[in-house]
């Protein structure tokens, strides 16, 4: 089968895959992965998502550290294409998503049936493979750890990318007066067609005044939930229009600088900080993400929310695809694609 395979670290970006200089390599002759317990089940991989975590991994930079040789990869959909005798849940044909540790930037892949999701039928396939770890992440945080309610204040920083256009609708879906930071005139203009009630342009705003005016006009108190994949400045900046009582979501570090929130601050005006590693969820409460993907994969079949494709790419391609999210070029998910003629044929 054909697969993505990391043989040193580095950065995926430079090169293309197979490049003496390149950390990654298309292997076209790796062996297809057998059923490794009763319970087992083979995925065919129709589409798969790129995550920020996947580019860290490559470059060592990831706070798990897999032993070279491996497969990047985490968010998948697929076609069931082999079970094992015990499996129960599933059979051959079955259209499922799911998320591993690693391996997904591969034709096939090998799960238990307690980690597969049924696609339902009106689902796009591709969708389904862009929703675990974008939109669970954010979901996740939203309404487990926030729980954010009808009427709330959310403040979402890099709004365009793939976890923020999740937190983005996620919070339409939850009734809140969304806020949402982007930078570029295509990501703004995605972001008021998706209705949110008030979006800054980082190239051309000062956040803090914008927001600052949107609370005066509104007449509300301030913001409630500080939804932070980016870290930074604006981090800090962000701070200054939280209300007493605020909640902050710490996602992720796509500026590359880990932000300072200062504790004597967060005691004065009683805020809540979480910190969201969402697979570590897997370990210690896989019931929340189990229910959490059903929700979403609900939501999806129903139209309440919709994934927003940037660019889909082939394994061969994967310098590109990395590359969008290194450069921040993607609005919403980027994709790789192992069977172009299913992903195509599920968007008709």
């Amino acid at each position: 089968m054909e697969a993505l395979v990391c043989r040193k670290l580095g950065d995926p970006t430079a090169t293309k895959p197979g490049n003496p200089d390149s950390p990654v390599e298309v292997s076209k002759t790796h062996p297809i992965p057998s059923l490794s317990s009763d319970t087992a089940v083979r995925v065919r991989v129709i589409a798969t998502s790129l995550n920020y975590a996947n580019y860290l991994q490559i470059l060592g930079k990831y706070q798990e550290k897999p032993p070279l040789p491996f497969i990047p990869g985490s968010d998948y959909s697929g076609i069931v294409d082999a079970i094992g005798p015990a499996v129960t849940k599933f059979r051959v044909g079955d259209r499922v998503c799911s998320f591993a540790d690693l391996g997904s930037f591969a034709q096939f892949i090998v799960a238990d049936q307690s980690r597969l999701f049924l696609v339902p039928e009106r689902c796009d396939m591709v969708a389904a493979a862009a929703l675990p770890v974008a939109f669970g992440t954010s979901h996740v945080a939203l309404v487990h750890r926030a729980r954010l309610t009808s009427g709330q204040v959310l403040l979402v920083l890099g709004a365009a990318g793939g976890v923020g256009l999740a937190a983005v609708q996620i919070g339409k879906v939850c009734g809140a007066i969304v806020i949402a930071v982007a930078r570029g005139t295509e990501k703004i203009q995605l972001l008021k067609s998706m209705g949110v009630d008030h979006v800054v342009d980082l190239g051309t705003e000062n956040v803090i005044s914008s927001v600052k005016e949107f609370i005066k006009t509104r007449k509300l108190r301030g913001v409630d939930v500080l939804y932070d994949p980016v870290g930074g400045k604006l981090t800090k900046e962000s701070m200054k229009v939280l209300k007493w009582g605020a909640q902050i979501l710490v996602i992720g570090f796509a500026s590359g600088e880990i932000p300072v929130i200062p504790a004597n601050i967060a005691l004065v005006k009683n805020w809540t900080v979480h910190g969201l590693y969402w697979g570590s969820y897997r370990i210690h409460q896989p019931n929340v993400l189990e229910d959490s993907i059903k929700e979403l994969l609900s939501w999806l079949s129903r139209g309440l929310i919709t994934i927003h494709i940037s660019h889909t790419y082939s394994l061969s391609q994967a310098n590109l695809a990395f590359g969008d999210l290194k450069d921040r070029k993607a609005i919403g998910k980027v994709m790789i694609a192992l069977d172009h003629k299913t992903a195509m044929s599920s968007k008709l």
